[in-house]
């Protein structure tokens, strides 16, 4: 069956909510006109590679004009999503091999159709562990944990969400030093991967850290 990722049906989700704001604050209908036009090239790009039949069904997102209309065309959508990566508990520990009493998630009780990452933590070490793809392959990055009961800009999601930070020490450029970075993320995982519309913020983030 073609799939979508979680990012990309987050997308499109954001696109209903835009048709539905649309619908409910403006007269113009030239406006609208374009803003349909818009979101059905965006929507055109994204599923390019699909069959005609199933452009055709994410194309009718432009039918969308409330909430009931986007509910219906979401439900028409979801079955395409693809799971995350299929991890196991033993690639898991080979990737953060380093790692000693490794502890990884409760991979039974992930929602693995709703997240574009993986994420978990351990309360013991206040260590927050986080899995993505990247180029056909699997990265890991691990770093303490603080969360802070604060608002901020995630770095990853980029929205303002309740966050915490997230600290990685590196070797410097000086034998025997160290350098530690820290961004702040969101305090829950699930959340930032609900807002996640792409890859792209994910990768900006975890690549400089993995240096």
């Amino acid at each position: 069956m073609e799939a979508i990722t979680n990012e990309q049906y987050n997308f499109l989700q954001s696109r209903t909510q835009k048709l539905i704001n649309a619908y409910s604050t403006v007269n113009d209908q030239s406006v609208l006109h374009a803003l349909k036009q818009l979101i059905e090239e965006e929507v055109k790009e994204l599923v390019s590679v699909m069959s005609l039949e199933t452009q055709q069904l994410f194309l009718t997102i432009t039918s969308v004009q409330d909430k009931i209309t986007a509910d219906q065309y979401l439900s028409k959508v979801k079955p395409y999503v693809r799971p995350f990566i299929d991890v196991s508990e033993d690639q898991l520990k080979k990737l953060f091999s380093k790692v000693k009493k490794f502890k990884g998630p409760a991979l039974n009780q992930i929602p693995l159709r709703e997240i574009s990452y993986l994420s978990w933590e351990d309360q013991g070490t206040n260590k927050r562990y986080i899995v993505a793809p990247y180029e056909n392959r699997i990265i890991g990055l691990q770093g303490s944990f603080s969360t802070k009961h604060q608002k901020n800009i995630c770095s990853i999601c980029n929205k303002y969400e309740s966050v915490g930070l997230f600290s990685v020490e590196s070797k410097g450029k000086v034998q025997g030093t160290y350098t530690i970075r820290g961004n702040y993320i969101c305090s829950d995982y699930l959340t930032c991967n609900r807002n996640l519309t792409s890859l792209q913020k994910l990768h900006d983030f975890l690549l400089p850290l993995l240096s």
